[in-house]
């Protein structure tokens, strides 16, 4: 039997304030250092890139929020313990194309392994498979949209199409013990997920997807775990993660659900049969803290903890 670790964690959003606080202290580094041993003690750790590496042309446009990051921060998340990074999302055109890419390459210089987007179709059609201690663990992300910015061919930005996202699951299924779907969908703001939502993960658990981590709400949803039997006949625990919620985000004080978020941590195992399955699922909860002491500095902190 072999047993591994997977940790997960909801929305990357760095923005302006962070950014510069960041830069105070002289690196991203200090914002985590509470959350940082939950992260690297897993064996996997993945999470929702919403922001992109755009470099020092990138530039803002009134009333529009669109979002780029050092490429320090890229960096820091790999000191964490990140394998992989989600970034199909609404912000993923922030930058245009060429954002985009740039994103992408900056993640390929820190050994970030990513999926959703992408900067050639030869690169689209390749499926992401990252080897835990033998278990094959296939990745897979969508978005609903890109916030109106337009895309200039499709097969860069993968988007929510049920036919696709059943052609992806049946073709990783060959080569994957265990599949996992990043989504980026649902209602801001709201604390459960829609009919929709619920509709479209049970669809995609029949078709063989074992866990699906959603992102966008920026608030927390329930995590649930069913037991369901694919078109295959194989009888396995499903995870319905429809939003972790924000990991490292900024928001007005009074916003207070918008500043907790979750690291969910999965057991997974793998028997001498070669059956996959979820054991296990809990969870730590966090919190930002925000504009802390005389340097007025954030920290991700576990959601118990008032030290930073």
């Amino acid at each position: 039997m072999t047993t591994i670790t997977m940790a997960a964690v909801g929305d990357l959003l760095m923005k302006k304030n962070m950014i510069a606080s960041a830069a105070r202290e002289g690196g991203f580094s200090p914002i985590f250092y509470r959350v940082k041993p939950y992260l690297r003690k897993a064996d996997f750790t993945i999470g929702n890139l919403e922001t992109t590496f755009s470099g020092s042309r990138f530039k803002g446009k009134p009333g529009k929020l669109l979002f780029s990051s050092p490429d320090a921060f890229a960096a820091t998340l790999r000191s964490l313990g990140f394998d992989v990074l989600s970034t199909a999302n609404n912000h993923c055109m922030d930058g245009t194309s060429a954002g985009l890419k740039r994103t992408l390459n900056v993640l390929d210089r820190h050994g970030l392994r990513h999926t959703g987007t992408y900067r050639f179709r030869g690169e689209s059609r390749r499926k992401l498979i990252v080897n835990v201690k033998g278990i094959r663990i296939g990745i897979l992300s969508y978005t609903y949209g890109t916030n109106g910015i337009r895309v200039p061919v499709p097969w860069m930005v993968n988007r929510i199409a049920r036919h696709k996202i059943a052609a992806d699951v049946r073709s990783l299924k060959r080569a994957a013990d265990l599949i996992v779907a990043c989504l980026h969908f649902g209602k801001e703001f709201h604390s459960r997920p829609s009919r929709g939502q619920v509709r479209l993960m049970h669809q995609l658990f029949r078709n063989g997807v074992n866990v699906v981590l959603g992102a966008h709400p920026h608030v927390l949803h329930p995590v649930k775990m069913y037991k369901v039997k694919d078109r295959d006949g194989r009888v396995r625990n499903r995870v319905a993660a429809s939003s972790l919620g924000n990991f490292v985000s900024t928001e007005l004080p009074q916003h207070t659900a918008r500043l907790r978020g979750a690291i969910l941590k999965l057991t997974i195992t793998k028997n001498a049969k070669g059956e996959t399955d979820v054991r296990k699922i809990s969870s730590v909860p966090t919190r930002i803290l925000q504009n802390v002491g005389p340097k007025r500095v954030y920290r991700v902190v576990p959601a118990r903890s008032d030290k930073i």
